[in-house]
C-alpha cells in the first residue's frame, strides 16, 4: 500500500518514528507495510525523550509516532464536580488527530502535528484485563475517543479492530468508537455487535463545511451509522460542540431531520448535547489558524470550570431547539448535556440527571440497551 491509497485525512504524514524494542509488535509491522512511501527512524535508548527531548514535527511536517506508553491506559473522564459528566472510562490509545476542525480543544492540548500512537497493545491489554476480568460483576462504559478520533487512523494501525477483538472476551464492557471520518473494517470484529457502540459527531450543515476540515460529510457519516443499524449496533451521536452563528436555528433543524432520514429512533442508543466551551489559549489559536472563524466571539462567560462558555440564556435556547426536533421524532430519553449544570437540564429537559438515577448510571443502561 502506498500513501495514495490511503483516506485523504492521512496522506499528509510525512514521516514515521517508532520506539526501538518495539519491532515486533503488531501495530509496527501493519503501518510499515502500509506506509511505504515513507521516511522511517527508529528511537534507540541514545535518543530517548529523556536526554533528547520530545519527538517534533518541524513547520509543514505531520508525523507518526509509534510510541511506548509509560503511562495508565484506563482513566476516567476528565469532567468537573461543577457539571454534570457522563461517568465514562477512556481507554487511551494515542494522542492528536490527523482532521483539522477549528473548534477542536485537542489544539489547546497538543500544539504540534505529532500523531501519537501507543504502540505497546499487549502492556494496554494486560492493564485492561487485570481491570476488566478482575470485576466480572461490574459493567463498563469505555470509549477511545477523547484524546484522539476513534477512527481516523484506523486504516492504518487496526487500533480499534484489535481492541474489538480483545474486549469479546469481556461481556462486561461496551466501547464506544467516536468519529468524524468513515471506516468500518472493525465491523466484522465485532462477535457481540451490542457491545460496541459506533458514534460519529454531528453538527448543523455549516459547520461541517467551514469548520471541520478533512472530516467526511454529515450524508457519510450518517450512511456508515446506517449500515452499523441494520448490521445490528446501537448508534451514538454526539452534538458537541453546538456553535452560536447566524442561521443555526436553520442548520440544527437540517441536521437532525437529516438524522432520520437514514436512521430510526430505536436505532439510537444516546445522543449527547454539548454547547461550544474552551479555555483562554484556545481562542488564540482559532484566532492565528481560522481568522475566517467567527463563533469564537459570542456572548462568553467564563463557566465554574474555568472554561469560557456560551451565557446560559443563549445556550439553553439552542439545546431547546435542537431537544425539541428530537422529540418531534420521538426521541426523549437518549438525550442528554456533555457537562452542564442542573438550572440547563431543568430548563430544557424539565428534570435533572438526579431524577435519572444519576447520568452515569442512566447512560449505562442505555449503553446496555436496557
Amino acid at each position: 500500500m502506498t500513501n495514495k491509497d490511503l483516506p485523504a485525512h492521512l496522506q499528509g504524514i510525512t514521516r514515521v518514528v517508532a520506539d526501538a524494542g518495539l519491532e515486533n509488535a503488531a501495530i509496527i509491522k501493519r503501518v510499515r507495510a502500509r506506509l511505504q512511501d515513507t521516511p522511517w527512524s527508529t528511537r534507540s535508548p541514545e535518543n530517548d525523550p529523556v536526554r533528547n527531548g520530545p519527538v517534533r514535527a518541524e513547520p509543514g511536517e505531520t508525523v507518526l509516532y509509534l510510541k511506548r506508553y509509560l503511562g495508565k491506559f484506563l482513566r476516567f473522564c476528565p469532567g468537573t464536580r461543577h457539571y454534570h459528566c457522563c461517568g465514562y472510562r477512556i481507554i487511551h490509545i494515542g494522542e492528536n488527530c490527523p482532521l483539522s476542525c477549528s473548534y477542536c480543544i485537542l489544539k489547546a492540548y497538543f500544539q504540534d502535528r505529532v500523531l501519537k500512537v501507543w504502540a505497546n497493545q499487549d502492556d494496554l491489554f494486560n492493564e485492561l484485563d487485570a481491570e476488566f476480568g478482575a470485576n466480572p460483576g461490574r459493567r463498563y462504559r469505555t470509549g477511545t475517543g477523547e484524546f484522539t478520533d476513534s477512527l481516523a487512523l484506523e486504516a492504518l494501525t487496526g487500533y480499534s479492530r484489535d481492541l474489538i477483538s480483545f474486549l469479546s472476551n469481556h461481556e462486561n464492557v461496551c466501547l464506544e468508537l467516536k468519529s468524524k471520518v468513515i471506516d468500518l473494517s472493525w465491523m466484522d470484529a465485532a462477535a457481540r455487535p451490542d457491545r460496541v457502540l459506533p458514534a460519529w459527531s454531528m453538527n448543523a450543515p455549516q459547520v461541517r463545511d467551514l469548520e471541520e476540515r478533512g472530516a467526511s460529510s454529515l450524508e457519510e457519516r450518517l450512511s456508515a451509522a446506517r449500515t452499523c443499524a441494520q448490521a445490528g449496533f446501537r448508534v451514538c451521536l454526539h452534538f458537541d460542540p453546538i456553535l452560536y452563528f447566524p442561521g443555526w436555528e436553520k442548520g440544527y433543524t437540517q441536521a437532525v431531520d437529516m438524522i432520520f432520514d437514514y436512521l430510526r429512533p430505536r436505532d439510537l442508543a444516546y445522543v449527547s448535547l454539548g454547547s461550544f466551551r474552551f479555555m483562554p489559549d484556545l481562542k488564540k489559536t482559532i484566532e492565528a489558524q481560522f481568522p475566517e472563524s467567527k463563533y469564537i466571539y459570542g456572548e462568553f462567560v467564563t463557566g465554574l470550570d474555568g472554561k469560557q462558555r456560551l451565557v446560559r440564556p443563549l445556550r439553553a435556547a439552542q439545546f431547546k431547539l435542537v431537544a425539541d426536533r428530537f422529540k418531534k421524532y420521538g426521541v426523549s430519553e437518549a438525550l442528554y448535556f456533555c457537562m452542564e449544570s442542573e438550572k440547563v437540564w431543568r430548563a430544557v429537559f424539565g428534570y435533572a440527571p438526579k431524577d435519572l438515577g444519576g447520568l452515569a448510571g442512566h447512560l449505562m443502561r442505555r449503553a446496555f440497551g436496557e
